[in-house]
């Protein structure tokens, strides 16, 4: 059997051509596993840590996002000298490697989740195979696509990980993501082909290059990698701690019910597909890559506001609406960075997004969990079925949502002096380029050390 598929694995190797669909295929299984164990994750963090599940929550995210900031820039450093291949493989393979020990061992799942993050970067790998691939003028379009995909993989998955976790238990649930997991693997390993090649990679590769603290040290000498890197960071810490804690804020404080919840999450979904394919492809040709970026976020304001303020269900359904308008930011500052470097450079500037969100990963749990319990709002998922509304409502029910708003709405000034269409490499120095990494090659500045997931 292995024999007679070994042409066939020979022929995708030498013949196959490297495409968006690689990415979009890869990102789809991981996340559509991860979106499966919605239900059984909320059950087994619970069931381990009884009352202090959310303050554990935010614990174990913040480990993960942190150790993700420190090891993007590395690995998109590698991938820059070495090829996108072997790390897109080896981040896929960390990323998924806790899901069977949800079962096996708790404690081992959730020790797994936190140092999983040195790995969990694979949209930084993905980001820079698809630039490697994709003319300038397609890059935003394709990584739309890229984006719309992890949207389309939450769409069902948390239905269906809730259906078989009722009828069938969480057993059947693991098992069944453990299955697409592996094949995720398996596709990676043999039939997505390397998409850099040899001769535009990158000669070099330095350690100084791979410090993520060194570049945030230097980070102020470039005006625009500073007010990118501000943005990003003031938008997608928010967003953080809205994905962390959302679906506990729904059934506790909203009382949604777990079909609601399920069909809140499908719709956000299929809405964001729309938004980060057809909006998206339309809002670039038409008002270009900064503005869109910059509507995003208005749209980003709206939702955290709505969410910040509304108590009734027909509010979180409008607002879910805004979210999957605001789902074009990423995207965009995503084409934004890339027209900022060369060929050769995808992989760390693609690492510095994702080092910025692995921190805001750390970060954003934390950050809304201390405002929960600043303002005595209790997540704690004791009962079986959601608890009878109150009279009372308060005036606010989702306080950390309006000062997650206020922290865009100053990204925002950021990101209104960000240059509109400024190469990186433009910005020539007459100092040696010696030790310069090669992100920023010819300049001052080295580069900054991103579904980003959810879990």
């Amino acid at each position: 059997m292995t024999i007679g598929l070994t042409p066939i694995i020979d022929f995708c190797h030498q013949r196959g051509r490297a495409t968006v669909t690689h990415a979009v295929i890869v990102i789809f299984l991981e996340f559509f596993a991860w979106g499966l164990l919605t239900t059984p994750m909320l059950t087994v963090l619970h069931e381990t840590f009884q009352q202090h599940e959310f303050l554990m929550n935010g614990l174990i995210q913040g480990v993960k996002g942190f150790l993700s900031f420190l090891s993007a820039p590395l690995i998109g450093a590698l991938s820059d000298v070495w090829g996108r291949k072997s790390f897109l493989l080896m981040t896929v393979f960390f990323t998924c490697a806790p899901i069977p020990f949800m079962r096996l061992s708790p404690w081992w799942y959730f020790a797994l989740i936190s140092v999983s993050g040195a790995f969990s970067v694979t949209f930084s790998v993905i980001f820079a195979y698809v630039a490697d691939i994709t003319e300038e003028h397609e890059r935003s379009t394709a990584y739309g696509l890229v984006s719309a995909t992890f949207a389309a993989s939450l769409v069902t998955s948390p239905a269906i990980g809730a259906f078989l976790s009722h009828r069938f238990g969480d057993s059947l649930v693991v098992l069944v993501a453990t299955v697409i997991a592996v094949l995720d693997i398996a596709f990676v390993f043999f039939l997505v082909p390397e998409s850099l090649p040899d001769k535009i990679r990158a000669s070099g590769f330095s350690w100084q290059q791979a410090d993520p603290f060194h570049s945030l040290r230097r980070v102020g000498q470039n005006p625009t990698v500073l007010l990118i890197s501000v943005t990003v960071f003031l938008s997608y810490l928010p967003e953080a701690g809205q994905y962390s804690s959302f679906f506990l804020y729904l059934k506790q404080v909203i009382h949604f019910t777990p079909a609601s919840i399920a069909a809140f999450i499908a719709m956000v979904g299929i809405l964001s597909i729309i938004a980060q394919t057809v909006l998206l492809s339309v809002l670039m040709r038409s008002i270009g890559n900064k503005k869109t970026v910059l509507l995003g976020l208005c749209f980003q304001i709206v939702q955290l506001t709505w969410y910040g303020v509304g108590s009734q269900h027909w509010m979180v359904w409008a607002a879910g609406t805004i979210v999957a308008l605001s789902s074009i930011t990423f995207p965009a500052v995503s084409a934004l960075v890339s027209y900022c470097a060369s060929a050769d450079q995808q992989g760390v500037v693609q690492g510095m997004i994702t080092g910025i969100r692995g921190l805001c990963n750390g970060l954003g749990p934390a950050l809304y969990g201390f405002i929960f319990f600043l303002f005595d709002v209790e997540l704690s998922d004791t009962d079986p079925e959601p608890q009878t509304p109150q009279t009372e409502t308060p005036l606010v029910p989702g306080p950390p949502f309006l000062i997650g708003a206020c922290l865009v709405l100053v990204a925002i000034f950021v990101a209104i002096f960000i240059p509109e269409n400024h190469k990186l490499s433009d910005d020539r120095s007459p100092k040696s380029t010696t030790d310069i990494e090669p992100l920023l090659q010819d300049t001052v500045i080295p580069a900054l050390a991103l579904p980003g997931q959810i879990f």
